[in-house]
């Protein structure tokens, strides 16, 4: 509720009623349960509106499913090392320049005297 906890809300209600006094609290609470009141009808009006925008399909959504709260990346990073993936090809062999480093032993493979 706005980061505001019970102990807190008891001090503004206090401090409201020292502030506004008993003479003028029905009048202001009067305001509070309106602001309220048109409040809801907003919300009400917009999430009409957005059912209407979007059409019948948004009533088949599973919004549980979309929550991004509920994803771990612990658990994706787990599931994606663990997946059997397609095997590994062999990298494509590239044909050896001049400047290629050989193993020692290996005949270059311009060399004649090796063949």
């Amino acid at each position: 509720m706005l980061g505001i906890n019970g102990g807190e809300a008891i001090i503004l209600v206090l401090l409201a009623l020292f502030i506004i006094g008993p003479e003028r609290l029905p009048e202001y609470a009067e305001k509070l349960k309106e602001f309220v009141k048109a409040a809801k009808r907003y919300a009400t009006g917009a999430t009409e509106e957005l059912k209407e925008t979007l059409g019948p399909e948004i009533a088949d959504v599973d919004w549980r499913r979309l929550d991004p709260r509920q994803y771990d990346p612990r658990t994706i990073v787990r599931q994606a090392l663990l997946e059997d993936d397609e095997p590994a090809r062999p990298a494509p062999q590239r044909p050896r320049s001049s400047l290629t480093r050989l193993a020692p032993g290996e005949p270059a493979p311009f060399d004649t005297e090796a063949t």
